[in-house]
């Protein structure tokens, strides 16, 4: 299954550059699963996901050519 990968800020300096991710996953969790492997760094990060420009809740499934961006906390005013 190909899904669309986007990552930003601090996230984006670990992951590298929006990639196009081909992954055998079913949902967020074995994704999360899957970039903890990749990349380590990401267990010490916080960071929500976001599929298709919706917040994923908890487990959320996904399909092909989906969208996650990887979302680091924002701060603003």
């Amino acid at each position: 299954m190909k899904i669309k990968l986007l990552a930003f800020g601090q996230i984006a300096e670990i992951t590298g550059e929006q990639t196009e991710l081909a992954a055998d996953v079913c949902d967020t969790t074995e994704l999360l699963q899957l970039l903890y492997e990749k990349h380590p760094e990401l267990k010490s990060k916080s960071f929500k996901l976001a599929v298709n420009q919706k917040m994923a809740q908890d487990v959320t499934v996904l399909n092909e050519n989906d969208t996650v961006a990887l979302l680091p906390p924002f701060s603003g005013g």
